[in-house]
């Protein structure tokens, strides 16, 4: 299971960074990634992370806001949102994969967590 916190509402311009704890037994390969899901829309791919933490694959319209990142000594996944908008307004979900190799679509990801709300004001 994964649990990801750290949502609430802000206004635009705030930062914000979600956490991620995934617990049970770890396994190898993996790649742990955010994705989001706004009202009325599909779920979206956000960041990806391989599994030493060196690797990362940001989706190209938030990438220069968003970060995502993990400390495996902590056995925890982050995402780091600068400078949020309105348009960012979602649930974000945390998830990860039994492979190596990271993926934009949800329906490739093991496990999920039950998601975090984040709400931008304007």
């Amino acid at each position: 299971q994964l649990q990801a916190s750290g949502g609430g509402l802000v206004q635009a311009g705030a930062f914000l960074r979600l956490p991620c704890a995934p617990s049970g037994r770890p396994f190898s390969p993996n790649v742990m990634v955010w994705f989001r899901q706004a009202p009325g829309k599909e779920r979206e791919f956000v960041a990806a992370v391989s599994e030493s933490g060196l690797g990362t694959y940001t989706a190209q319209h938030v990438k220069d806001r968003f970060t995502i990142s993990r400390d495996n000594a902590k056995n925890m996944m982050y995402l780091q949102m600068n400078a949020v908008k309105p348009e960012d307004t979602a649930v974000y979900y945390c998830a990860v994969r039994k492979s190596a190799i990271p993926s934009i679509r949800p329906d490739e990801y093991d496990y999920w967590g039950p998601g975090t709300q984040v709400t931008v004001s304007s």
